[in-house]
């Protein structure tokens, strides 16, 4: 566990401004990008007060006991009192419990948005915002194999579907690959956000530590006693010329993905109903339209036990569910690590933010990439179950890859 720096009595505030402009309009350089948006809404952040990495089956807990040891130690002046305003920190947690360093990173000034109303939370460090870089586009873009091809990533389906017959594996397993971008300069993660926010508007947009993307399944919101997740597993893409409606129509009959997302929802249901009161489980999934794909989506709503616990906590119980790991998920995560024999870091794992009440909004790191210097690590994965085809499976990964395909060359 690392940390840097912990100052004394930090004086931290909230206040009003005017609004109007694009909020990803306003972060001034290509370095150390924060975002975490929705339909325009949602925070961006730059700069760096102090920061923790952890690793291992604690990472959860250390990070939420270093953030709440952080905020013990602040001087908070919020006079906008909303969902996001006060001090805050920007997460993102590794999906496993090796390989894969988590990270918390407290920003210098946050600019958030929410029900219309615009505020600038900045920490008093006296150290002046460098000078504003224009944004720029990926110039001789290319890419090349990852650590996992995607002929080697088809090979490890086709293992899983054939063991998953013979009852010698988990009921479902999700297996990812990655695939490697290069430009010829250092890419601008701003670049990226913005094509992601204008193309998926309803998913979270975000960038945390150089891991940029949009992802369209909100683990956890915490906000107060309330607590929402939405569940998405299931997937199908436009294909043989068919219309939206049928398409969705198609998926909501498809017993392959009706039960991939059974598997999900209860998987998160049972790992959350401890800490609630009174949790609402749909009995049947609705369907997400996106751009690229179409999915099965159930949203879960609970009211947590008076003091109960906070946002990083409640991640570390439900995570990872069994939209991203898979069913049971101990067998399921020995079985990732087996098939895919690569480092996914922080690919699908928890990403978003923590307030210092433990209100938050986590999401599954999922249609990202891992941006350093002229470098883009893509990832997409796809839930494997017994009625899987490696080759159908293929084509939803590719499918899963055109959000940050499209923004990095700049596809309307």
């Amino acid at each position: 566990m690392t940390t840097a720096p912990l100052t004394d009595r930090l004086v931290v505030r909230s206040h009003l401004v005017p609004g109007g402009t694009d909020l990803l309009d306003m972060l001034p350089s290509p370095r150390g990008v924060l975002s975490w948006m929705r339909a325009g809404e949602g925070l961006v952040a730059w700069g760096e007060v102090a920061r923790v990495c952890t690793e291992g089956p604690y990472r959860f807990a250390r990070a939420q006991d270093w953030w709440q040891s952080f905020c013990a130690q602040l001087d908070t002046h919020d006079e906008v009192g909303l969902f996001g305003s006060g001090p805050i920190a920007f997460a993102s947690l590794a999906f496993d419990e090796a390989p894969g360093s988590s990270v918390l990173v407290v920003p210098r000034v946050v600019v958030g948005r929410r029900d219309g109303q615009t505020w600038v939370t900045e920490f008093q460090t006296g150290v002046a915002t460098g000078p504003v870089v224009p944004v720029s586009r990926p110039r001789g873009l290319r890419y090349s194999d990852g650590e996992l091809p995607v002929t080697a990533w088809r090979d490890a389906v086709a293992r899983a579907v054939s063991r998953m017959r013979d009852g010698s594996v988990p009921a479902k397993v999700v297996l990812a690959h990655d695939l490697l971008a290069v430009a010829d300069e250092p890419l601008d993660p701003r670049y990226l956000l913005h094509g992601l926010a204008a193309r998926y508007p309803s998913c979270w947009t975000f960038a945390v530590d150089q891991l940029v993307g949009a992802t369209p399944e909100l683990l956890l919101r915490r906000r107060g006693t309330e607590v929402l997740s939405r569940v998405l597993a299931g997937t199908t893409w436009p294909h043989d010329g068919a219309n939206a409606e049928s398409l969705a129509a198609e998926l909501l009959d498809s017993a392959k993905d009706r039960d991939e997302h059974r598997y999900a929802v209860d998987s998160l249901a049972h790992a959350l109903r401890p800490f609630c009161t009174d949790l609402t489980v749909p009995t049947a999934p609705s369907v997400l339209q996106l751009r690229n794909v179409l999915h099965l989506a159930t949203e879960v709503r609970g009211i947590l036990h008076p003091a109960g616990p906070p946002l990083l906590t409640l991640a570390d119980a439900v995570h990872p569910t069994a939209a991203v790991g898979g069913t049971p998920t101990p067998a399921a995560v020995s079985t990732i690590s087996e098939l895919e024999a690569m480092d996914r870091g922080r690919y699908a794992g928890p990403v978003g933010w923590v307030d210092a009440a433990g209100d938050g909004e986590l999401g599954i790191a999922l249609r990202c990439a891992q941006v350093v210097g002229r470098f883009a690590r893509l990832f997409a994965g796809c839930g494997i179950v017994a009625g899987s085809d490696p080759d159908s499976e293929v084509a939803e990964a590719a499918a899963k890859l055109v959000p940050i395909r499209d923004a990095l060359e700049g596809v309307h």
